[in-house]
């Protein structure tokens, strides 16, 4: 079995895909108000994180990422810190950021790891964090028409929304919503409700505060 680090360098296009600019300005839109710490997951050479700074100066980004040689090509300004390791065993100490960031990242896991990175994510967030992912969606008409499948290449799992979204809940997370993503979204909104027109979807998920979850 291939390592993370050579799955994922593999994939060089993912270095300068054109749509990354557009998934970090859609997950912007969702960030909660007071959200000023932001974990990147997967965040590679750092564009997202640039384009987050962009829309939002005072924010404090934190990049993670397996491949080292890339998170050495992130520009300082942008990112606080970064953090080379594995999704699975995140370097954070718990409750510490606003919001999780994961763009195209869950179907780089294999999937005995996926449970315990989205339990990673709820523990490093804040009670009323969220987090926001993309993921390829196995379900999209041009896959189904075509005989082709999420799998493949770099891409080692494949996440059913119904299904995912029960992962979620059963970690803890709640007031999850599913919406359209990728380059569909241009034409039809986000918010098209026939998910099997979009090539992604955006996955919200919240970690409710204290207060909300003892009443």
């Amino acid at each position: 079995m291939k390592s993370y680090e050579e799955i994922n360098l593999a994939q060089e296009v993912s270095e300068n895909d054109p749509f990354t600019l557009e998934r970090y300005q859609q997950f912007f839109h969702y960030f909660p108000s007071n959200a000023q710490a932001v974990l990147d997951v997967g965040c590679n050479i750092g564009r997202g994180g640039k384009v987050l700074k962009e829309l939002q100066q005072d924010l404090e980004i934190v990049g993670l990422d397996c491949v080292e040689n890339r998170l050495a090509r992130i520009s300082g300004d942008v990112y606080c810190r970064t953090i080379c390791s594995y999704s699975t065993n995140i370097a954070s100490e718990d409750s510490v950021f606003d919001v999780v960031v994961a763009g195209e990242f869950v179907e780089h896991l294999f999937p005995q790891d996926v449970t315990q990175t989205l339990c990673e994510f709820y523990r490093i967030l804040r009670p009323g964090g969220r987090l926001l992912l993309t993921t390829p969606n196995p379900n999209y008409l041009l896959l189904l028409l075509t005989g082709r499948s999420v799998l493949g290449g770099a891409h080692v799992s494949q996440h059913y929304p119904k299904e995912l979204k029960k992962q979620l809940e059963e970690t803890g997370f709640s007031n999850l919503k599913i919406l359209g993503s990728g380059k569909v979204s241009r034409y039809l909104g986000e918010k098209f409700p026939l998910l099997f027109a979009y090539g992604s979807y955006l996955v919200i998920a919240d970690k409710l505060s204290l207060k909300r979850s003892s009443t």
